[in-house]
């Protein structure tokens, strides 16, 4: 007996450790919860930050009746595993505090409450970089979603170049990143195994490339120069619907009407673009901007209105799942995302409540699992393609209990070469 209690605490001694250690992963919000974003400087923001800046976290409640909710902060290391630092170490003040910045909707057909966190404020400042998350919660202190972001010092300077495949079988299709890590206020202690990279492609998390060692180093440089362990899929330009006026249809939206009581944007049928050639259109690499023509703040007086989606896709797609995704939805591939097949009229469709303005989207298959088939993107991946490309760069000295952010590189893929 006294054996087997023993088993037993240590068991759930071990499981408390895992759960402790366990990666973090983003929890995606309820379905009255909308257009969660990182703001800064009154834009939509990918969620990378330099130590000291500012920024908003803001998002809607469709509840429209001013609903508490709460925030709290977790640094995390590399590998989004909770860090071994107390909590003040990394923040000076407080968090799980109640969000006190709300504003309820004026002039919308849809009634929402639109809250907002501004970070460094009176009751939060952040005093190191690393990986974060933060959690909303409700009264019951009940997580309602959670969203990753980065803050970063400027410590090292990181050149990249985007570069053709190497290999002649994917040459049409992805994009090589090349970059080098170069510092005169480091000096790396164990590079091969204290620096890390993060490589992201338009600021997404969810096809980022992670455990990239430097090939070699001249002197304090770090050199990066994979032929493989460095490309992304390229994918095609991103597709849009612009609403700014929600009563006009244009370009992008067929009709509107508004039965049901709230506004409702039929757009044009899409159609599988992999097999056409490569086309030049401008997007904006998934963002999405808020903006309503008649309003004069657009925070609360754009209104929100259900879109209908509809894509022309050969039968090979049919075994697969095909979710819409952008920065409006955190490329999310959940249920409320997913396209459903109409076998009557051949086509994928799917209706979502999305606040208006301009907004880019594409359509992302994937299977059971969640894994992304980027070699079977519905609109095929083209070298030609205009991407933005981030190395977040991570550093931790030898003893050191946490993962700094030492410096990020931008390049994009206009400057593509052979």
């Amino acid at each position: 007996m006294i054996m087997l209690k023993k088993y037993l605490s240590i068991v759930l001694f071990l499981y408390a450790i895992s759960i402790s250690f366990s990666q973090e992963k983003e929890i995606n919000p309820p379905y009255h919860i909308k257009t969660i974003s990182f703001v800064q400087n009154g834009q939509n923001a990918i969620p990378l930050f330099q130590l000291g800046d500012s920024f908003q976290l803001q998002f809607d409640d469709l509840h429209g009746t001013e609903d508490n909710y709460y925030y709290k902060i977790m640094h995390c290391d590399y590998d989004w595993k909770q860090s071994q630092l107390s909590i003040n170490e990394y923040l000076t003040g407080f968090d799980n505090q109640r969000i006190q910045d709300y504003t309820n909707s004026l002039n919308a057909l849809q009634i929402y409450s639109h809250y907002r966190i501004p970070f460094p404020n009176k009751l939060t400042q952040l005093k190191v970089s690393g990986n974060y998350v933060i959690s909303i919660l409700n009264e019951d202190q009940e997580v309602v979603f959670s969203r990753k972001f980065i803050i970063y010092e400027p410590l090292v300077s990181v050149p990249m170049q985007v570069k053709r495949a190497r290999n002649v079988k994917d040459v049409e299709y992805k994009h090589n990143i090349d970059f080098a890590v170069k510092s005169n206020a480091i000096t790396f202690q164990s590079p091969l195994k204290n620096v890390k990279v993060l490589l992201m492609q338009n600021g997404k998390f969810n096809n980022a490339i992670s455990d990239i060692k430097p090939m070699y180093t001249i002197g304090n440089d770090l050199i990066y120069k994979y032929d493989s362990e460095t490309q992304f899929w390229a994918g095609n330009e991103y597709l849009f619907f612009e609403n700014k006026n929600i009563r006009a249809a244009n370009n992008s939206i067929a009709r509107i009407d508004t039965e049901g009581g709230l506004y409702n944007c039929f757009l044009y049928t899409s159609n599988a673009r992999a097999k056409n050639p490569y086309t030049y259109w401008p997007d904006i690499n998934g963002n999405f901007s808020i903006k309503n023509i008649s309003a004069e703040n657009d925070e609360i007086e754009a209104d929100y209105a259900w879109i209908y989606f509809s894509l022309s896709a050969p039968s090979f797609y049919q075994n697969k799942d095909i979710f819409i995704t952008g920065m409006f939805n955190n490329y999310a591939l959940t249920d409320e995302n997913k396209m459903e097949y109409n076998a009557k009229k051949g086509i994928y469709e799917k209706a979502l409540m999305i606040k208006q303005g301009f907004t880019n989207f594409n359509y992302t298959i994937a299977d059971k699992s969640g894994k992304i088939d980027e070699a079977s993107a519905i609109d095929g991946n083209f070298y030609q393609t205009e991407n933005n490309y981030f190395a977040i760069i991570y550093y931790r000295e030898n003893n050191q209990r946490y993962d700094r952010v030492i410096g990020k590189g931008v390049a994009t893929s206009t400057d593509i070469i052979n």
